[in-house]
């Protein structure tokens, strides 16, 4: 008698499809998660260049600011004051504040001199800070869509 032997060596075709599917699930994971973190960093990028924009405007206006000061302080010293005088008109200190965004301001110090010489300043900055007067958290609903 002769046997016959079912010896079958391969893989099934379920076992391919069912591998096909999971890579096919895999890819579509990866994707979907590349695409949310390239949202999420577009987002921060976009509030860091208007943060940032905002700063460097309200140092140009502080600038601004300060070269008018400067020509005050230039034109009280010229006018012959005597140092009494100068620092009567001008004061010892000038503060001011810039806004930057909603929640923060530029504060700028400074210190009025009184010059000995032509070479010498009018003032001298004690202080160029950003202050927070508000919070900084923005609070966004946390959704995930996932159809787009």
């Amino acid at each position: 008698m002769a046997s016959k032997s079912n010896n079958t060596t391969g893989v099934n075709v379920g076992t391919s499809s069912l591998l096909l599917v999971f890579v096919v699930m895999c890819l579509v994971s990866f994707a979907t998660l590349a695409t949310v973190s390239a949202n999420a960093d577009k987002k921060l990028n976009s509030k860091i260049v208007e943060r940032t924009s905002g700063y460097y405007d309200a140092c140009n206006q502080a600038e601004a600011r300060i070269a008018d000061i400067d020509s005050t302080l230039k034109g009280l010293y010229d006018s012959g004051l005597s140092r009494d005088e100068y620092f009567a008109q001008a004061g010892q200190s000038i503060d001011f504040a810039i806004p930057v965004s909603d929640v923060q301001t530029l504060s700028v110090s400074l210190d009025v001199n009184y010059p000995v010489n032509d070479r010498d300043v009018f003032y001298e900055v004690t202080c160029w800070k950003l202050e927070t007067t508000g919070t900084l958290v923005e609070e966004e609903p946390q959704t995930l869509n996932l159809l787009f």
